[in-house]
Order: structure tokens, then C-alpha cells, then sequence
């Protein structure tokens, strides 16, 4: 638990994290939930108020031990959201800096360096001045910086935020591949849920100091544990329900689209909320046709060219459900169609 001074809820509260080796686990929540707060608890950057912190089998922050290891005896990478780059030295001073307090020879100095260097792809670039490197490249640097050390846990605080789009699509691509080569654990901070779902082997999801979820990825999206988790990671329609009742060995319920079916779910029966998600991909815009099961005619209100997909509002009877379209189905505003919904698509959420 860590509380800073002056505030009246701690910053984090009692959390549970682990990060296994050749793992990379990713901090993943809204702005002032406590996920860089946590990161640099296990840094050293900060002290918790309470708990314990295990790097490698080793201690190295206890309350009630009374332990507290120095940020530079942790052992730990850190790659930083603004880079960090000493604009003075160059790529090969930069990297080697972190080696400069320790007793290590000349030679094994430069070795270590190039081979830091030659994991991110800047073995060619290692005498150029760091003021004359791109925004990617300045993060590579930080990230060798971060593994010539040879630490046990790498450490990452919304690496990415500075560079464009596309840049940062790449990177974080040359990071996954660089973390799961070198078989180390990672924890990697971020508010992007494209980045973690796209590079994490476990997302855990935070809101106000605490983890309200954790799990692979594709669990994470598709079968989310509450309102928050589901409408925080990735779009979708949420219906609330009433009225649920088995049937057939599916579930029957009341929602603002009419009768809505969905896989049985017993906890649903006993719970005074209930709601279904369904993700936008998996709503289907067909032909007009009468309402029927899961199906129910409407009218698109627009329909938004992405690239790669139709992204639709459309409107069921004053209700609004939003679909993602193949870029093939050329929908058009005013177009009256049949919004579709497969049962077994549907997801239950009970509060």
C-alpha cells in the first residue's frame, strides 16, 4: 500500500503482483490508478507504506523486515516515458552509463554495450551524438540502456506515449520480440489497451489503487469480469436485462431491443443486475426482415469509412447499437437493415 502525503486515499491499496520469469505482464488503467505509482514502488523510486516487494527470489522491500534495498542494488531495467537520453554523450555513452559505477573492465564495458546495441538494431549508430537520433531511436537507446545492466526485471513506464502511431506500433513490436529473445520478466505500464493487449502474455486492470482484473489477453476482451473492465478494454453494447429465465439451455431476458438470448449463466438467475456485452465485431448487419430471435430490424443513422471497416450507429426502436462492418458491405446512412446477434456472442456481466 503506498498513500502520498497530504492525500486522503492511498495511491495504491492492497495489490497482488507477480511477474514470472520470460513474462511480460502489463499495468494497464486510466490516468491516477495507481499503475506508475506501482511500477516505481518496485523500482525503488518510492517506498510503500506496507507490504513486500520479491525481485528474483530476493527481498528487497519489506514493512515488517524493515528492508529497504537501494534503487541501484535492485537490480531492475527501467525504460522511462520522456526517454532520458543525455543529450552530451553519445549513443555508446548513454548505454554504457549504468556500467560506469561498477568494476567492470574497459573491454567488457564495450562488449556489453555493442551487444545491448545490437539487440535494438543501433550497433551502426553507437558514436553518433544523441541529439541526432529520432524519437524511435532515442527509445531504443533507452532501452538498451535499460539491458546492458543484465537486469532480472525489465521496467516500463509508458515507453511509447511520445512517438506518432505508426512508430509506436513498431516499437512496440521490436520490444516483445527483444523481451521474449532475452526470456525476462517485464512490467509494462501503460493506458493504451491496443499496446497491452497486443504485447502482454497477462493484462492486469486497474482502477483506484486496486486490480479489478487479470488474465491473458484474449480472456481479458472477451470475457471481461465487470462494467468497467469490459467498457475500459475495447468497444462494445451493453444491455441492461430483465426478466431472466432459462430456456432451451440458453438464457431469455428483457432488454431495450426487445427479448435477447445468450449462453445460460446460473449466477444471472440469482443477480438483481444483470447486463450483456456484445463487442461491436460481433453484431451483424443484414438484409430487412422481421424480428425473430436476436434479430431486430433498424435503420443506420451513419456509417464511418475506417480503413479496414464500417464503423455503424444504428437506430432499433430509439435504441442506438453500434456495429463494425466488413470494409465490403458498403453501408450507407438511411439504409434499413437487420441487426443480428448471435447468442452465443453475448456476454453476461453481473454486478
Amino acid at each position: 500500500m503506498k498513500t502520498y502525503r497530504g492525500a486522503t486515499e492511498p495511491a495504491v491499496k492492497g495489490i497482488d503482483v507477480e511477474v514470472p520469469d520470460g513474462e511480460l505482464v502489463t499495468l494497464l488503467g486510466p490516468s491516477g490508478c495507481g499503475k506508475t505509482t506501482t511500477l516505481r514502488c518496485i523500482a525503488g523510486l518510492e517506498s510503500p507504506d506496507e507490504g513486500r516487494i520479491r525481485i528474483g527470489g530476493r527481498t528487497v522491500f519489506s514493512s515488517e523486515e524493515r528492508i529497504r534495498v537501494p534503487t541501484n542494488r535492485r537490480n531492475t531495467g527501467m525504460v522511462f516515458q520522456s526517454y532520458a537520453i543525455w543529450p552530451h554523450m553519445t549513443v555508446l555513452e548513454n548505454v554504457a552509463y549504468p556500467l560506469r559505477v561498477g568494476r567492470i573492465s574497459k573491454s567488457e564495458v564495450r562488449q556489453r554495450v555493442n551487444d545491448a546495441l545490437d539487440l535494438v538494431g543501433l550497433s551502426e549508430l553507437a558514436d553518433r551524438p544523441a541529439p541526432n537520433l529520432s524519437g524511435g531511436q532515442q527509445q531504443r537507446v533507452a532501452l538498451a540502456r535499460a539491458l546492458v545492466s543484465e537486469p532480472e526485471v525489465l521496467l516500463f513506464d509508458e515507453p511509447l506515449s511520445n512517438l506518432d502511431a505508426q512508430l509506436r506500433e513498431s516499437m512496440r513490436q521490436e520490444i516483445r520480440e527483444v523481451q521474449q529473445r532475452l526470456g525476462i520478466a517485464a512490467l509494462y505500464v501503460t493506458h493504451d489497451q491496443t499496446e497491452a493487449l497486443a504485447i502482454s502474455d497477462q493484462v492486469i486492470v486497474m482502477s483506484d489503487g486496486e486490480i479489478l482484473d487479470i488474465g491473458p489477453p484474449q480472456r481479458i476482451y472477451e470475457r471481461p469480469s465487470s462494467h468497467f473492465v469490459a467498457e475500459f478494454i475495447g468497444l462494445a453494447n451493453i444491455f441492461e436485462v430483465a426478466d431472466v429465465k432459462e430456456d432451451g439451455g440458453l438464457m431469455t431476458a428483457r432488454c431495450d431491443l426487445g427479448t435477447i438470448r445468450f449462453p445460460r449463466d446460473p449466477g444471472a438467475l440469482s443477480s438483481d443486475e444483470v447486463s450483456v456485452l456484445v463487442r461491436l465485431e460481433d453484431v451483424s448487419l443484414e438484409a430487412p426482415g422481421p424480428s425473430s430471435e436476436n434479430r431486430w430490424p433498424g435503420r443506420i443513422i451513419s456509417a464511418l469509412f475506417l480503413g479496414t471497416l464500417w464503423d455503424c450507429f444504428v437506430d432499433v426502436d430509439g435504441v442506438r447499437v453500434r456495429a463494425h462492418v466488413p470494409r465490403t458491405a458498403q453501408p450507407k446512412a438511411g439504409d434499413a437493415v437487420t441487426v443480428c446477434i448471435r447468442p452465443e456472442d453475448c456476454v453476461t456481466l453481473l454486478r
